[in-house]
Order: C-alpha cells, then sequence, then structure tokens
C-alpha cells in the first residue's frame, strides 16, 4: 500500500497536465476505483489532487473532486488487480463463515473458490462499466451544473504545488523499469518455483494463485521503492520501514474490529444461534415461495445490505454482521447462491450506496 499511495500523489498529476480535457473525468473515476487498493487512501489523496488540478486548469475544482469521490466511493469494490485488500476482507471471511454452518465454499458448478480471487471477472468488467459511467454523469449533467458557479482558493493554496518536481519525474521513470523488473520477477515465479502441476489425486493445484496476495505484495513494494529511491523519499532501509509502518498504523482499526467480530461469530457458532438465525430466515423465505426465484434473492439481499450501509458505513464491520447470517441463509434457500455470489451482491449494495 505505500508504493501504491507514493505513485498515485504523482501519477494524476502526470497524466492530468498532458490529457485533453475531454477524457479528464474518466481518468478522474479510473484512479478512484483503482485508488481501492490502498483501501481509503483515495478519499485522503486523489480527490484533493482533483480538486487542484481542475483549479489549475481554471475550472471549477467541485468538478474534479465529484467525479474522483464517485470513482473512489462508487468504485469502491472495483479494481483492475486482483487481491486487494477488500477481496481479501470479502473473500476470507466468506469462507469462514460457510464453513461455520458446512455450507460448501465452491462455485455453483462444484469448483473450489479461491478467496482473493473469486470476483477478480466481476471487479474487472466492473472498472470499465463504473469508469464510462461516472464519465458520462461528471459530463452530462455535473460540469454543465458548476462550470459557471463562481469559486475561490484559498490564499495560502499555491497552483504550483500541482506541478511534478524534478524528483517525483525521476522517480516516475525509475518506477516505470521498477514494475518492469517486478513484473517480469513474478512472471517467473508463476512459470517455475509456483508452476501449475496434478497432485497425487489428480487434482490440479496452481500455487501462484494460491499465493497471488503475496505476488501482487512484491510488486508494489519493489515498485514503490525504486520509486522512493530515484525521487529522493528513501536514503535507507530506516526509511522503507518507516513508510509501511506508517500504512500499517491505518490497520489498527481493522485489528480491534476484527477481533470483536470474531468474538461475535464464534458466539453465534458456540450457541447455536447463528443456525438458528439462518434455520429462521431460510424458512420465512421458503414460505414465501423464493426459492425458486434466485434472482429476487439478490435484489432482496442488495436492498437490505443499502439500508444497513445508512447505519454501519464501514465495509468491513457491515460484511460481518451480514455475512455469517446470509451466507449461509441464502444458500439453504437455494443452493445456487453459493457464497460467491452472495459475497459479490453485497459489494454491489455497499459501493453503490458510498456516494449517497
Amino acid at each position: 500500500m505505500s508504493g501504491y499511495q507514493c505513485e498515485t500523489s504523482t501519477a494524476p498529476k502526470k497524466s492530468g497536465l498532458h490529457i485533453s480535457e475531454k477524457w479528464l473525468p474518466l481518468l478522474l473515476v479510473f484512479f478512484g476505483i483503482m485508488s481501492s487498493i490502498a483501501t481509503d487512501a483515495g478519499y485522503l489523496v486523489l480527490i484533493p489532487l482533483a480538486g487542484l488540478l481542475y483549479a489549475g486548469l481554471g475550472k471549477n475544482p467541485i468538478i474534479g473532486m465529484a467525479a474522483a469521490f464517485a470513482g473512489v466511493s462508487a468504485g469502491f469494490s472495483a479494481n483492475l488487480i486482483p487481491a486487494t485488500p477488500i477481496d481479501v476482507i470479502i473473500g476470507a471471511n466468506a469462507r469462514i463463515f460457510a464453513q461455520a454452518q458446512n455450507v460448501p465454499f465452491t462455485r455453483h458448478d462444484g469448483q473450489p473458490l479461491t478467496p482473493a480471487t473469486m470476483h477478480y471477472y466481476f471487479i474487472l468488467i466492473s472498472t470499465g462499466v463504473l469508469s464510462v459511467a461516472g464519465a458520462i454523469v461528471t459530463a452530462r449533467f455535473v460540469t454543465p451544473k458548476l462550470k459557471d458557479t463562481p469559486w475561490s482558493l484559498p490564499d495560502d493554496l499555491k497552483i504550483d504545488n500541482f506541478s511534478l518536481s524534478d524528483a517525483e519525474e525521476r522517480g516516475l521513470k525509475a518506477s516505470f523499469f521498477g514494475l518492469l523488473g517486478a513484473l517480469a520477477f513474478i512472471a517467473w515465479l508463476a512459470l517455475y518455483p509456483l508452476a501449475p502441476y496434478t497432485d497425487a489425486s489428480g487434482n490440479r493445484v496452481v500455487p501462484y494463485l494460491d499465493n497471488v496476495i503475496l505476488l501482487i505484495t512484491l510488486v508494489f513494494t519493489i515498485t514503490g521503492i525504486v520509486f522512493g529511491t530515484a525521487s529522493g523519499k528513501f536514503h535507507s532501509v530506516a526509511n522503507v520501514v518507516q513508510a509501511m509502518v506508517k500504512q500499517m498504523d491505518a490497520m489498527g482499526y481493522i485489528l480491534v474490529l476484527t477481533f470483536f467480530c470474531y468474538n461475535f461469530l464464534s458466539l453465534l457458532s458456540y450457541s447455536g444461534m447463528g443456525t438458528w438465525i439462518t434455520w429462521l430466515g431460510a424458512s420465512l423465505l421458503n414460505s414465501l415461495g423464493l426459492q425458486s426465484f434466485p434472482v429476487l434473492l439478490i435484489i432482496g439481499f442488495i436492498i437490505t445490505t443499502a439500508f444497513i450501509n445508512i447505519f454501519v458505513g464501514g465495509l468491513t464491520s457491515k460484511w460481518m454482521l451480514l455475512g455469517p447470517i446470509f451466507v449461509p441463509m441464502l444458500y439453504q434457500v437455494n443452493n445456487q447462491m453459493t457464497p460467491d455470489i452472495v459475497a459479490a451482491a453485497f459489494r454491489v449494495a455497499d459501493s453503490s450506496t458510498r456516494s449517497c
């Protein structure tokens, strides 16, 4: 995450200064979506940068901030890169929720699911769809409404600060070659030490998919270190460690929340309350005849999650609250409602109501 955040503060600057204004909303929405690789960093880094970019172009900065906010919020669960922190939080916990009540952690065809990558095609397509939709809304509705609205900047804000420094230029150029080197190293690992094979039982094992989180971590770590070294931000190993520690500080609230959530899950399992709630909900849905209408089950779950989102905004806390109940319950109603389908519906509801 630290490597990615270093570059999200410079990549929009570099791109924004060389791209046509026509494509600028698309770029900002896309960068907002991609910022989910570093969880909430987009809210802190990208949105202010987008406003500064529009101000530097002599346009209302609210337009740029709105486009970036749409990407960061509505596209919070989408990305081009698999195994983001959100993928891991949702996928790993979906497996735990399923196993707690003996629900098979497989796709509808019986193939086992990989928690960190089970939604990759879904988030890949979502990235393109949401980028285009956000750009169209910005161009057709937001820009005409705000372009003639008077605006001003604080006296102490320097627009010149938006231009890239020589050090940042060096860092971006070096990080490109660092990225190529990291990808070559990952390709070597996937082809040799982590190459697929067939085990003694005849099952095909793909080690690089099981280690995808480590591989992506290596890509961003190598690229980030190269950027930091070339730009002068890193002068020693201690600087690298300090940057990583700074980013890990943000993980503290997740660790505390996870501790209490897993205790809650253990309480549900130990007392049998989770099984009883699941049975009660499944019986109600069956009595309504919804077992034959999986689409209605998905829509109902999306609406329920969107409503809960009004009161519980955090993705992790909301998933820890709803997942232990709905993952097994919906599967009991219709066995086509596998854990990956339920988790995907949760992602749709969470991200679509974040920007409201």
